[in-house]
């Protein structure tokens, strides 16, 4: 996802005053739909590009299909913490690219509302990445391999690890990490935006710089990235109640519905518990909207007109 890939951490006023704002202000009604029988889905939409895609698929299908029950998805920008909070309010019907275990604690106090109804894509890898010319034999990085090695690299490094938004649970993940490894690196935290227009600017000068990725993401598309080594593998607890000094692990995209959505509309949730889409299909999109300009829902209806059969199959 982060995708996980994923994420965050607020007071439950602040959340409930985001929440309110963000319904009042950002609240637009995706894809072809709207104007039909059916109900409207409230979905929330994180701020990373595979969510975007995930909706605009499901509204360019329940407008191909007005036979599943719904009008039209208008969706709300959201943080995951926010998205919960409002899921659990019963202000949010819908919300895809759920990452897990990223965001299982938000589920699970979530759960006598909203159920998970499906994995989308599994086995997402994320981690700390490097350019690929920065640990090429003659790079200012030579001899990088692993995560615990960053303290030798801290000179050429800038002292600095360059992470996301801070509201994903990830950017608390990282805090951890370097603390559980001993690193001694500033972690720097704006926004993912930010985080890539670094990328980009180390990369076109060469520059070394180590960060925090996860698939899918249009990112792998445009540069060759290297993902570091991990001593320890992840195991449950490590990044909670644990010390943080082991990987993070693989996270899968699921889609959570509200138990009020699933008596509305039964026959979109069964489409929502088939819906696949590929981690490459996923970074495929990404790419087509992040590097190459298109519109979200341009792209997302080309996948579901590429799609037309898997789609009548988990339909029928």
């Amino acid at each position: 996802m982060l995708p996980t890939n994923l994420r965050p951490r607020a007071s439950a006023v602040a959340l409930a005053a985001l929440l309110t704002a963000s319904v009042a202000a950002c609240t637009a009604e995706e894809g072809a739909g709207g104007s039909g029988d059916g109900i409207t889905v409230q979905a929330a939409q994180f701020s990373w590009t595979a969510a975007g895609l995930t909706n605009g698929i499901l509204s360019e299908i329940a407008a191909d299909h007005p036979d599943l029950g719904v009008a039209s998805l208008a969706t709300t920008q959201l943080d995951p913490a926010a998205a919960w909070t409002g899921a659990q309010r019963g202000d949010i019907d819908l919300l895809t690219e759920v990452a897990l275990p990223n965001q299982q604690e938000l589920a699970d106090k979530a759960a006598e509302q909203v159920d998970i109804v499906s994995e989308t894509y599994g086995e997402a890898a994320q981690g700390w990445f490097v350019p690929a010319y920065a640990v090429e034999p003659g790079g200012p990085l030579e001899g990088l391999t692993s995560v615990d090695q960053l303290n030798d690299y801290a000179d050429e490094l800038g002292n600095k690890f360059y992470d996301a938004d801070p509201g994903y649970i990830t950017t608390e993940q990282n805090r951890k990490r370097l603390d559980g490894y001993g690193i001694t690196l500033e972690q720097v935290v704006s926004s993912e935006a930010a985080e890539l227009a670094q990328l980009k600017n180390s990369y076109g000068r060469e520059e070394p710089i180590v960060l925090y990725l996860y698939h899918p993401a249009a990112v792998f598309a445009q540069y060759d990235m290297v993902q570091l080594e991990e001593p320890t593998p992840y195991s449950d607890g490590c990044l909670t109640t644990g010390d943080g000094a082991c990987a993070m692990p693989s996270y899968s995209a699921n889609i959570a519905a509200s138990k009020e959505l699933q008596e509305e509309a039964p026959d979109f949730v069964a489409l929502l518990e088939k819906l696949r889409i590929s981690v490459e299909e996923m970074e495929e999109m990404q790419k087509a909207v992040d590097v190459d300009g298109e519109d979200v829902s341009t792209v997302a209806r080309q996948w579901v007109d590429d799609h037309s059969d898997e789609i009548d199959e988990w339909i029928g």
